[in-house]
């Protein structure tokens, strides 16, 4: 250990690392930003530049000298700018660790700094300053006790055969129509999105004809109505406001017309239901197995409404006087990550590639509210974590990553390595804590049973921002598996 790190020697003979010697000034901007403007003290630089060159010395090559023989003078002005910047680097690096120690931030994003603006003076302090975003202080709201409704609800044999028919979707053979269009009908179209006469943005797609289109950035309320009755050659018209959170600042809120011209119709033929299918499509031996199977899907498809009913009661009354000002810059950084998170809980709760965009695109539309609404609930369900000594354990990963896997029809190891390199295991690590504060939260609840009415799945949803920033969904998609537009998963054996 270098004489930078080591001032004196304990009586037990262990090395005592020397804390540096800084002065740290924090500024509150708001409740979730902090200012940190930081100085290094003058004999801590020169502590670590006179370690940088002891160690450099014995290995410095000068022309005229053998190796570690030139005059230490003659060493410090060749190398100064190279022994400069990993002094900097080393310095900065010691001094967050220690702020991060001395400083309870609990910070949500790493700290934002730049670092060619650091100057390592030749003498006097180093000084330097970063902005962090950081979780809010407030009291623990009582969490104890509360009354909750739980959503309850049995699949019917119809309920079943609905959603088996729309996973049979993937199946089907597609047949070319010249009959007027059909609610369910595939539909070859091209859109152009205008404003003043000006064309914006434009794609071709097939769709499937619900009564919603939504995009990333704006929806097509109407349609269903706008293609039903409709023949190849026609033409619909009608028009779209984006979105205020949309990325394109200057088209926020902005209404544009729409043309929609029909190039091309298609009806489904789904596949018969016989032995030699059944085998290929996961092994099942009946009709009855596969619909079993079914029935297994939606059953977890209505756990996870059970959960997010609770979770937005539960937080719902924890976040009542979470009023905290978040800043809308810091709001657009985390926006993303809520969208992952959101992505990752519903493939791992059964949902199909249709139900995860028509979401994530919700998400984005109202970007800056559900963002804020997430980072509440948040910053309240990791405090109760704390408080009650919850984290995430190995297994909890390994069974996550497992569900993702089915769902996705991948290893785990495969998952688990796309999870890594995306940088999103923490994500994955403040869903598994989430959702057992939320269990133990509803472990003392009082709950009454509600009924439930499933969803209709009357939208379909492309990744295309009409705005022009497109922001794909996190794996919404498999690109080695050929999906019909707008057709869920099927259910592995």
């Amino acid at each position: 250990m270098s004489s930078s790190e080591v001032d004196t020697v304990s009586p037990a003979g262990e090395a005592e690392v020397v804390k540096l010697s800084l002065d740290v000034k924090v500024e509150k901007p708001s409740a979730c930003e902090r200012h940190v403007k930081v100085s290094v003290s003058a004999d801590d630089v020169k502590r670590y530049l006179k370690d940088a060159f002891d160690d450099l010395g014995p290995k410095a090559e000068v022309p005229g000298f053998r190796a570690g023989r030139a005059p230490r003078k003659l060493v410090e002005a060749r190398f100064r700018d190279q022994i400069a910047d990993q002094v900097k680097g080393k310095l900065l690096m010691d001094s967050m660790t220690q702020i991060s120690e001395d400083h309870d931030f609990s910070a949500i994003s790493e700290p934002d700094f730049n670092f060619s603006a650091v100057d390592l003076p030749t003498d006097g302090p180093m000084s330097f300053e970063f902005n962090i975003e950081v979780r809010p202080e407030f009291d623990l709201p009582e969490w104890k006790g509360l009354k909750i409704e739980r959503l309850v609800h049995e699949y019917t044999e119809d309920e079943v055969t609905q959603h088996l028919n729309k996973l049979l979707a993937r199946y089907a053979t597609q047949v070319e129509s010249t009959e007027p269009i059909q609610m369910g009908d595939l539909v070859a179209c091209e859109m152009h999105f205008q404003k003043d006469g000006a064309c914006l943005a434009h794609f071709n797609e097939t769709l499937e004809v619900r009564e919603v289109l939504s995009l990333s950035d704006t929806k097509v309320e109407n349609f269903g109505e706008l293609m039903v009755g409709k023949n190849i050659g026609d033409e619909a018209k009608t028009t779209v406001t984006i979105s205020a959170d949309a990325e394109n600042e200057t088209l926020r809120g902005v209404t544009l017309d729409l043309s929609i011209h029909i190039v091309g119709v298609q009806t489904r033929k789904l596949p018969d239901l016989n032995e030699g299918f059944l085998d290929r499509i996961g092994g099942f031996a009946s009709v009855d197995e596969l619909r079993a199977e079914v029935k297994k899907e939606l059953d977890r498809q209505l756990s996870y409404q059970q959960q997010r009913q609770v979770r937005q009661q539960i937080t719902s009354t924890l976040t009542v006087a979470a009023n905290w000002d978040l800043p809308p810059a810091m709001l657009r950084r985390q926006a993303r990550r809520e969208l992952e998170r959101a992505v990752m809980e519903l493939q791992s709760s059964g949902f199909g590639n249709d139900m995860i965009k028509a979401y994530a695109n919700q998400l984005q539309q109202n970007a800056m509210a559900e963002t804020a609404r997430a980072l509440k609930e948040h910053f309240i369900l990791e405090r109760i974590a704390e408080d009650q000594s919850i984290d995430a354990e190995p297994q909890d990963y390994d069974n996550e990553i497992r569900l993702l896997a089915e769902q996705s029809d991948e290893s785990p190891r495969k998952v688990r390595a796309r999870l890594e390199k995306r940088g999103l295991m923490d994500t994955l690590r403040n869903q598994i804590i989430e959702r057992k504060v939320i269990d133990v939260i509803t472990k003392s609840a009082e709950f009454t049973d509600k009924p439930y009415t499933p969803p209709k799945n009357d939208i379909t949803a492309v990744d295309f921002a009409v705005s022009g920033h497109e922001h794909a969904i996190p794996d919404a998609a498999h690109a080695d598996v050929p999906v019909t537009p707008g057709s869920p998963e099927l259910p592995k054996a």
